[in-house]
Formats: C-alpha cells, sequence, structure tokens
C-alpha cells in the first residue's frame, strides 16, 4: 500500500515563499505523473501542478510562472515550491497520482497566507 505524506504548510504573508513536501512510503511504484492539488473550505480538491515521469511539469493558469513542481528521486519526496503567495492561495495543499488515485489522499498540508 502506498502512503502519501504532505508537510510543509504554514502562515506566511503575502509575496513569501513557501517549499511543500510530499514523501512516499509503502508499495513502492513510480507513477507516470505526481501532482499537487488544493482544496478551501466548501469547495472539491484543484490540481495545481503535475510531474510527469518525462521530467516535463504544467501548472494551473493561477499559479503559472510562481509556482514549481520537482522530486528528489533519492528521497521519495516530491515538493512544490511556492512563490509570491497570495492570500487567494490559502487551501490545504495534497499532493497524488494525476489522475488522482482515492487511496491515496493524505491529510494534506494547510498553507494560509496574510494580506
Amino acid at each position: 500500500q502506498v502512503q502519501l505524506v504532505e508537510s510543509g504548510g504554514a502562515a506566511v504573508q503575502a509575496g513569501g515563499p513557501l517549499r511543500l513536501s510530499c514523501a512516499m512510503s509503502g508499495t513502492p511504484f513510480s507513477p507516470k505523473a505526481m501532482g499537487w492539488f488544493r482544496a478551501t473550505p466548501g469547495n472539491q480538491r484543484a490540481w495545481v501542478a503535475r510531474l510527469r515521469s518525462d521530467g516535463t511539469d504544467d501548472y494551473a493558469p493561477l499559479v503559472k510562472g510562481r509556482f514549481t513542481i520537482s522530486k528528489d528521486s533519492a528521497r521519495n519526496t516530491w515538493y512544490l515550491q511556492m512563490n509570491n503567495l497570495k492570500p487567494e492561495d490559502t487551501a490545504v495543499y495534497y499532493c497524488n497520482t494525476v489522475p488522482s488515485t482515492a487511496d491515496y489522499w493524505g491529510q494534506g498540508t494547510q498553507v494560509s497566507v496574510g494580506s
């Protein structure tokens, strides 16, 4: 069974940076794509960023140019570098395969951006 554990969330000021981590453990596998998602109260999770196994990446329009997804293969950990954060980036952030796998959702990590 695969487990994904997100960490790194915090309360930050608008314009600041933050880096989230997603550590994978359990049955090893190499997904075709991993991504980050976020959810705000009352809303479904929305896709934010994706990193494919071939190294290509893409982003939701709202974060493109500010967020960067990467992977440390030795640590089996994915990252989301977030720069120039905005109050509307406030959400719980999750990682998962893309498309998502229902059994892999973790607890997420809270990011709060103050104005």
